[in-house]
């Protein structure tokens, strides 16, 4: 008889095209289906229990089924999971995230990081008037057509030719390309740790000479840390000393939920303000909706400094570990890129007992203890000797 995760493989090929509904899950011939997960570990259809250092791509900060998490949404559903009205709840989360990050006074929020960097890029362009957007080759910014590669298929040439792709970290390329269209450039739109592009923290140098080019030109900087926000108290900006003109979040805020957000100054997105004259209109059926909201609050609360320092002390070891043995690894605290060359490899991991990003990105959360972290270690080193045999 077909194991229980082929059963559901091949119902699933009937109904969606090659079985998948997630590009970024899909590892050949099907990825494995899920069935619970609890703290640190997940188990698949057919009984096998993993690690999971895939964490739904960074999001579960706290690890599956979070007791306090399930608690305090449970309650906050039983009182009603969506209105056609606004809840204290996104008013407490707009105003948790400015106390954060330490000024980015007014924040909007939609149902994830890809519709966070759509409205961003929109407001954007409410605010200046112009229409292009500078981007980083490699980037991944989710799936809008105005925020993927140039080279991605199905997207219409009137949309690439609102955005200007340069290589990661050439200054003088952005500075080209905001010379070549004076005045027509409405943001420069950066991932300061792409994991797309192998998860390698941004140049201090290049930052700083960026922020003072788009300065000079009077264009916007937007900063994307749907993923890297989990790395400072404030976001990963913070550390390079960076107040973002916009900024789009996701993932962590969310506790587990969907979630996206647009932080920027009152000015900036005044342009979405209803009492003002020609506002953007943007809605989103539950964005905002308290479940996700109280579930945010709750995960944040407990995302302290100290928690998150202890996180990123424990990732950075991690990596540590991984490098003396000659693995090849990128990233930063919590966030950790194994650099795989044979896409095989995401299976013998997962045998091994460990969940990972199909790319090798590895995401902590806090529930994971020190045996956790010597597993992970340990079937990270086997795998990868095993290969270079």
């Amino acid at each position: 008889m077909p194991r229980i995760d082929e059963q559901l493989y091949h119902r699933a090929l009937r109904v969606m095209p090659g079985g998948n509904t997630r590009s970024t899950l899909f590892v050949a011939p099907h990825p494995p289906y899920a069935v619970s997960g609890k703290g640190a570990e997940v188990t698949d259809a057919d009984g096998h229990i993993v690690i999971d250092c895939n964490n739904n791509y960074t999001a579960l900060i706290h690890g599956h089924a979070d007791p306090e998490i399930l608690e305090i949404t449970a309650a906050v559903a039983a009182g009603g999971t969506a209105f056609g009205l606004p809840t204290r709840y996104e008013v407490e989360m707009a105003e948790l995230l400015r106390d954060r990050t330490a000024g980015i006074e007014q924040w909007r929020f939609c149902n994830s990081g890809t519709e966070a960097v759509m409205m961003l890029m929109r407001a954007a362009r409410a605010a200046t008037g112009r229409d292009l957007i500078i981007r980083f080759q490699g980037s991944y910014h989710g799936t809008y057509d105005g925020a993927v590669s140039l080279s991605a298929s199905g997207v219409p040439a009137a949309t690439k030719d609102s955005v200007i792709e340069v290589p990661q970290g050439d200054l003088a390329a952005v500075e080209r390309a905001l010379a070549a269209h004076p005045a027509q450039v409405a943001a420069v739109l950066i991932d300061l740790m792409p994991n797309r592009a192998g998860l390698t923290p941004a140049d201090p140098g290049f930052v700083a000479g960026l922020r003072d080019l788009v300065r000079t030109h009077d264009v916007l900087l937007a900063v994307d840390e749907v993923i890297t926000f989990r790395l400072e108290y404030g976001g990963l900006h913070t550390r390079y000393g960076l107040t973002p003109d916009l900024i789009s979040l996701g993932k962590v805020i969310g506790g587990g939920f969907p979630v996206g957000a647009v932080g920027g100054s009152a000015e900036v997105l005044s342009s979405f303000n209803p009492l003002a004259a020609g506002p953007v209109a943007w809605g989103g059926t539950f964005s905002a909706n308290p479940v996700t909201m109280a579930a945010g609050l709750c995960a944040l609360r407990r995302f302290t400094p100290e928690a998150i320092d202890n996180l990123n002390s424990r990732g950075d070891e991690l990596r540590g570990r991984l490098r003396d043995a000659g693995v090849p690894v990128n990233g930063s605290g919590s966030l950790i890129r194994v650099l795989l060359p044979n896409p095989a490899q995401w299976w013998d991991l997962y045998r091994a007992g460990v969940l990972a990003g199909t790319n090798g990105l590895l995401a902590l959360s806090t529930p994971m203890t020190s045996d956790h972290l010597s597993a992970i270690a340990d079937a990270v080193i086997g795998v990868c000797a095993t290969t270079s045999d």
